[in-house]
């Protein structure tokens, strides 16, 4: 479902050859210590035609990415059929994250979209930055509930 490309923040820049070994862009030196906050958000639109125009949003949020105190790096997803698409930002701490909810331009976003469809998030902790494992539970908390269940063994639930 993670798609798009690795956008590095400038706190990437202190996670050091670990990022570049989990494939992640090998531009990053030295290390990090201390954990590292994971948000993932997932947004289902109302309407298939609102799709272009939160997209357009995210690409040209992302465009201020690089000069973002605390973001470590993120990815951008979309499952457009399901009409949904979000994000998975890793940042140095919650106060990172908190003054990223806080720009003005993620203010308009969330006020122009917030009542045109159904959005989710988590945010979660990890004490270092492993890019394949924070795929991979990002993933699976984005996938469906069936698709969940079935993953799991478990049996599906009559409605």
């Amino acid at each position: 479902m993670l798609r798009s490309r690795w956008c590095q923040g400038p706190a990437g820049d202190f996670l050091g050859d670990r990022a570049a070994a989990n494939g992640v862009d090998s531009g990053m030196h030295g290390r990090r210590s201390g954990p590292l906050i994971v948000s993932v958000t997932d947004f289902t639109s109302d309407a298939y035609l609102d799709l272009p125009g939160i997209a357009r949003r995210g690409f040209a949020l992302r465009r201020h990415w690089p000069h973002l105190d605390g973001a470590v790096g993120m990815w951008l997803w979309a499952a457009p059929v399901a009409r949904r698409c979000g994000s998975v930002s890793v940042w140095t701490g919650r106060r990172a994250l908190a003054e990223f909810v806080r720009l003005p331009e993620h203010v308009a976003i969330m006020d122009e979209y917030r009542e045109r469809g159904t959005i989710r998030s988590v945010i979660r902790e990890y004490e270092s930055f492993d890019a394949p494992r924070i795929r991979r539970d990002a993933e699976a908390w984005l996938m469906p509930d069936d698709r969940r269940r079935a993953a799991r063994g478990a049996p599906r639930q009559g409605g």
